[in-house]
């Protein structure tokens, strides 16, 4: 019983004996609150640090049980929910520091969609978060699902906030992910950086 009842029995009651002809017993507001806090505390999820809810996989376990997970000469024509893998779109994710740009391509490689978080209508450095990531591959992918799409491969390219959060986004509103390739451009004799700083 909560704390809340007790005290409108308690009530009750000592309007009833003690004090019969008196008006009713006052409840501080204080103590309702802390109740109603603790009520809303209790129902809320536990802190969710981006995890909860994926499909995870244990890649140790896949290998031990010799399962494909990489790809090999079969895997063009390897069937994905009754399509060969390359009649599967591309979702292309263009990751940088200041914006995410996500574009749906056929399997020839011809943009059917793009957005990006700019165009979602995130504004100067909100554009370069993870949840403006998020909201725009969520966007993108419940326009490609009513244009038919449901299996995608996708490719990632760039560094910044937005590379697990998009294609978390991707996922939750309901594409079927097939593959996620890396194609950031790895210099292998980069320039040279600059000196150190003085302090």
């Amino acid at each position: 019983m909560s704390l809340l009842n007790q005290l409108n029995i308690f009530s009750r009651m000592v309007r009833r004996t003690a004090f019969g002809n008196m008006k009713s017993f006052h409840q501080t507001a204080a103590l309702c609150k802390v109740e109603d806090r603790k009520a809303m505390l209790a129902s809320l999820p536990s802190k969710d640090e981006g995890t909860i809810g994926e499909r995870s996989i244990d890649i140790d376990s896949m290998i031990d049980k010799k399962i494909n997970i990489f790809p090999d000469a079969n895997t063009p024509t390897a069937l994905f929910s009754g399509v060969p893998f390359n009649e599967i779109p591309i979702c292309h994710i263009r990751v940088s520091p200041n914006n995410t740009i996500i574009s749906i391509t056929d399997a020839k490689g011809v943009p059917q969609f793009i957005r990006s978080c700019g165009i979602e209508g995130f504004k100067n450095t909100r554009k370069g978060t993870n949840i403006a990531a998020q909201a725009t591959a969520i966007s993108i992918s419940t326009r490609a699902i009513e244009r038919g799409y449901k299996t995608v491969r996708v490719t990632v390219r760039g560094l910044g906030p937005g590379r697990m959060s998009a294609i978390k986004g991707l996922e939750m509103a309901g594409l079927n992910i097939v593959s996620i390739t890396d194609t950031t451009p790895v210099s292998w004799n980069p320039p040279r950086p600059r000196k150190q700083r003085k302090l």
